[in-house]
């Protein structure tokens, strides 16, 4: 899996072959040039061995014609389909470097013109911005971390799985027993599910007494829920206004979304177990777990993500992986809001912020710099933002130096200094 390394434009040596490919599911187009522009051949390879072997010939035969010493090949960063080229590259003597689509698309329009979209044309593209030095170098994580990537992306797949399967469960739940929600508010509580799977339709609380249901949810949500819910449970299954045309088929439904979501959550489950035991084996988790509001599923999300952490220089540079680096639109005397740029890793943008809302809690690490931005009127979402940017300035720091957190560091360094 893919691991991007943003730095500035940069200048290219005359005697680099320059190499363009358009990505495809089943086959790949390619163009081959030099600095100043002299087509050395193009051609279509399939996305197998086979085709890759085709593709590595004609490369080498035209860097040998053209007496380059390097090769700069360059693609698109969208997709997966590029990624057994990508593994089959790591092998030889070749630069991989990425582009950016939305550059891509920009560059085609000013070529000739039009917006018009041909294999050649496209890999043509990537080979003119590669030259502009508009270009991202690409690090592939290897060991533990590439397979905690793998591992957070399956993880991430099926909590969005699970969201979609309490929504459906949640919208057909309300044809049949519409006032279970008003009374039960969270259909992901281990109550809900017990009632759903046990009474499905209002008919079954029929057979059932008051001191009977209440015992049940009060064994099953461990005294949260009691008389007062069976209570209202029963009245309300007694009084409840349903459908009845196709009942049956909507309880179907119900029954499977309940098998589906079991099945989901045993797969989390095992996922997570699975992610810790890998982390456990990465050297840079140990102190980093140590930070105050990280957890393991966390921890393990930021570590595959990022992949290298030696193959960033600044801060500055990790930020703009993730997105989270900050821009802003002004002109004359205009001056625009800052945002982030959200041009980056989706999965670990998303992980710093929710991480953030951890540090940000009473007695949280980052309560008090969160309060004073709230204070000096910063609205919640962009103070929460301000934090996610500086936990991976902390994380990035932590592994950059080999060091270990130190909870109010800087207060204790002020005692040092006064002592």
């Amino acid at each position: 899996m893919k691991s991007e390394v943003h730095t500035k434009s940069r200048e290219i040596m005359q005697d680099t072959l320059i190499v363009g490919v358009d990505i495809g599911s089943q086959e790949h187009a390619a163009y081959i040039t030099t600095i100043s522009g002299k087509k050395l051949g193009s051609l279509n390879f399939a996305n197998n061995r086979r085709g890759f072997e085709e593709f590595w010939a004609a490369i080498t035969k035209a860097k040998w014609n053209s007496c380059c010493r390097d090769i700069l090949l360059g693609f698109e960063s969208t997709g997966t389909y590029g990624e057994p080229l990508q593994h089959y590259l790591l092998e030889k003597p070749v630069n991989l470097v990425q582009v950016n689509p939305m550059h891509t698309k920009k560059t085609k329009d000013i070529c000739d013109n039009t917006p018009l979209k041909s294999d050649e044309k496209d890999s043509q593209v990537i080979t003119d911005i590669i030259k502009l030095g508009k270009w991202i170098s690409v690090v592939v994580p290897k060991g533990d971390k590439a397979i905690l990537r793998r591992l957070s992306h399956t993880r991430e797949r099926l909590v969005r799985d699970r969201t979609a399967h309490y929504n459906r469960l949640r919208q057909q739940y309300g044809l049949i027993f519409p006032e279970f929600s008003s009374i039960i508010k969270d259909i992901k509580c281990k109550t809900a599910q017990y009632l759903l799977s046990k009474y499905p339709t209002p008919d079954d609380y029929g057979f059932l007494s008051a001191e009977e249901l209440s015992k049940e949810v009060r064994k099953i949500s461990f005294g949260r829920f009691g008389m007062k819910q069976a209570l209202a449970l029963l009245e309300a299954a007694n009084s409840s206004i349903f459908i009845k045309q196709g009942f049956y088929g909507i309880l179907f439904e119900i029954k499977q979304i309940l098998k589906q979501l079991e099945y989901t959550n045993s797969f989390i489950a095992e996922v997570e177990a699975e992610i810790k035991v890998t982390l456990a084996r990465v050297p840079d988790s140990k102190e980093i777990m140590k930070i105050p509001g990280l957890k393991a599923i966390t921890v393990a999300a930021v570590i595959g993500e990022i992949g290298d952490f030696s193959a960033f220089r600044t801060t500055k540079e990790v930020q703009k992986f993730a997105g989270l680096n900050l821009y802003e639109i002004s002109s004359g005397l205009h001056k625009g809001q800052v945002h982030i740029t959200k041009v980056g890793r989706s999965l670990l943008r998303k992980t710093l912020y929710f991480a953030a809302l951890n540090t940000v809690r009473k007695g949280g690490i980052m309560h008090d710099y969160y309060k004073r931005l709230i204070d000096k009127g910063k609205p919640k979402t962009k103070a929460i933002i301000a934090m996610s940017r500086k936990l991976l300035r902390i994380i990035f720091a932590i592994v950059r130096d080999n060091s270990m957190f130190i909870e109010n560091y800087h207060e204790t360094k002020i005692m040092k200094k006064a002592a």
